[in-house]
């Protein structure tokens, strides 16, 4: 009795933490993104300016690295970066790693990997050059290669906390959705042959990272489109111009719901024979990732100190 009960008072309680997540993670993307507009707004014809002709534009001691603008997003932005290393120090810190859930702050570090570039191109006004263009570029790759690291985090199931994943557990919710897809006779069998028609295992692990991602990718990219044929043929003439041709939702709730349970099948098909591959590549991102972002900390903390020294120009 006190089992259900307890499971009963967290479950609502996970669901209230993770819709507020989403909720603060939305309210800062969208900050982001108006901050962004902002900047642009009032000083693109100075960024769009020759470099040689920036000393004569009216706010150039504004947006200049120096200026009031300027050296201000460069505070902002390694505010922002300290906040980025964040995450792999709750690995490190016990008591850090208690605060929160993992997840949660990988989202977060995330979306201050992608806005830190961004803050310090405009700190920069988008020159690029010597010690502060190096570590710029190099903090460009880290940001690049954090999106690409999520990703590939994404094709690794994760129903545990532990490292191993149990390919007996995916088989059995595979076979659970397979049961329920069999019963449906909305969606052609052509269809869905064509959502689940996925390359050989066996072909995928003697394929290189490179190659196995391509796949990946190629795989995610047109599976829309085959989502979009499959509504097609349920639907009839005037929902398929309410949809755009199927890449839309349809007001079919028995359709969407079928729909829904193809894609999560072909999801769960996708991880299972990409699984050993997307392990390995993981593995060779987290071997390139760091090493980068520690030359980026060191080259950063070169150039803050060099402007210390020597005062900003």
């Amino acid at each position: 009795m006190s089992t259900s009960i307890l499971t009963s008072v967290a479950a609502p309680a996970a669901h209230n933490a993770e819709r507020g997540h989403r909720r603060l993670l939305a309210l800062c993307s969208l900050a982001a993104v108006l901050g962004v507009a902002a900047l642009l707004f009032y000083g693109l014809s100075y960024y769009l300016t020759a470099p040689v002709a920036r000393p004569y534009h009216p706010r150039h001691d504004m947006l200049r690295p120096a200026g009031l603008i300027g050296l201000s997003l460069g505070i902002f932005g390694v505010f922002l970066f300290l906040l980025i290393f964040l995450y792999p120090l709750r690995k490190r810190w016990r008591w850090l790693g208690n605060l929160g859930n993992s997840r949660h702050w990988f989202n977060f570090h995330i979306l201050l990997g992608i806005t830190g570039p961004v803050v310090i191109a405009f700190h920069a006004s988008f020159k690029f050059s010597g010690l502060a263009g190096m570590a710029y570029w190099i903090m460009f790759a880290v940001a690049a290669s954090g999106i690409v690291g999520r990703y590939i985090y994404a094709q690794v199931p994760r129903r545990r906390n532990t490292a191993e994943i149990s390919m007996q557990e995916l088989k059995q919710l595979q076979e659970t959705l397979t049961g329920k897809l069999a019963a449906q006779r909305l969606v052609r069998p052509g269809d869905l042959a064509r959502l689940f028609r996925l390359p050989d295992s066996r072909h995928i692990e003697r394929e290189s990272a490179l190659h196995a991602l391509c796949a990946l990718l190629w795989i995610d990219l047109k599976r829309p489109f085959l989502v979009a044929r499959m509504r097609r043929h349920a639907l009839r003439f005037p929902d398929k111009l309410l949809t755009l041709g199927g890449l839309g939702s349809s007001r079919s709730r028995e359709l969407e719901r079928t729909i829904a349970v193809a894609r999560e099948q072909a999801r769960l098909s996708k991880k299972l024979v990409f699984l050993a591959k997307s392990q390995q590549i993981l593995h060779l991102w987290h071997v390139v990732h760091r090493p980068f972002s520690y030359s980026f900390a060191v080259l950063a903390l070169a150039h803050i100190a060099i402007a210390l020294l020597f005062g900003f120009r």
